[in-house]
Order: structure tokens, then C-alpha cells, then sequence
């Protein structure tokens, strides 16, 4: 498998579109999600298609989010929500859950973990007590 991008190692479009699906079950799922959840709206299927187009570019494929919203910057859309450690985390678990329910290959896996770690860190913007 080496030398693949992870859009190819996870199935190219179809296999993109299954994980962003997974990521919203499983966020829907987890009883250790419910603050990230809180911050959704009841129905998932619009951020469940943003987070498609984003992966989909983000991971090798072509670039959906930015050719639809012109920007790639994910910064500007979370600064209306309390984002902490806590709601990190909970992102992350639901990441993690997703590759699982998807059967991402190892080496997907470990591909990603740390730059979605990052990226999700990065979106922090309320300090913890």
C-alpha cells in the first residue's frame, strides 16, 4: 500500500464519504460524545456533507469544501462554539470510532492520527478550569 495518498488507502470518494457517515453515527452513539453532540444541530446530514467535501480534499482527493466555500480554514466556522480539551477529546473518540466502523487500514491510520489530532487541537478556543 505504500506510496498511496490516504484518499486512495480509505477508497477514494466512496470510502471518504463512509468515514464522514461513521463519524456522525458514532458521534450520534457515544454517550462520551454528548458535549461535541450538544453543539450540532439535531439533524447531522448538512455537517456530515461539509466534513466529506473537507476530508475529501484534506486526505488527497479533489478539493470539494474549498471549491465550494473558497476556503479551507476551519478556525472561523467553530469560533461561535466553546471548544476545550474536553470537546477535543470527544472529537477525537468519534474519529477513532469512525476509522473502526470503516475498517481503515493501519496504515491510514497511522497516517492520520497525528495531523487529526492537530487539527483538532488547533480549534481549542476556551481554556478549561
Amino acid at each position: 500500500m505504500s506510496g498511496n495518498t490516504p484518499y486512495e488507502m480509505i477508497g477514494k470518494e466512496a470510502g471518504v464519504r463512509a468515514l464522514s457517515i461513521a463519524f456522525y453515527e458514532a458521534m450520534d452513539e457515544l454517550e462520551e460524545a454528548e458535549s461535541v453532540r450538544k453543539m450540532h444541530a439535531d439533524n447531522l446530514e448538512i455537517i456530515q456533507e461539509k466534513l466529506f467535501e473537507y476530508l475529501n480534499g484534506w486526505l488527497g482527493g479533489p478539493h470539494l469544501y474549498k471549491d465550494k466555500y473558497g476556503t479551507i480554514c476551519l478556525t472561523e466556522p467553530h469560533q461561535p462554539y466553546r471548544i476545550g480539551e474536553t470537546q477535543r477529546d470527544q472529537w477525537v473518540i468519534c474519529w477513532q470510532r469512525a476509522l473502526e466502523k470503516v475498517a481503515a487500514p493501519d496504515e491510514f491510520r497511522a497516517m492520520t492520527e497525528e495531523p487529526i489530532f492537530r487539527m483538532a487541537n488547533h480549534l481549542i478556543n476556551t481554556p478549561e478550569a
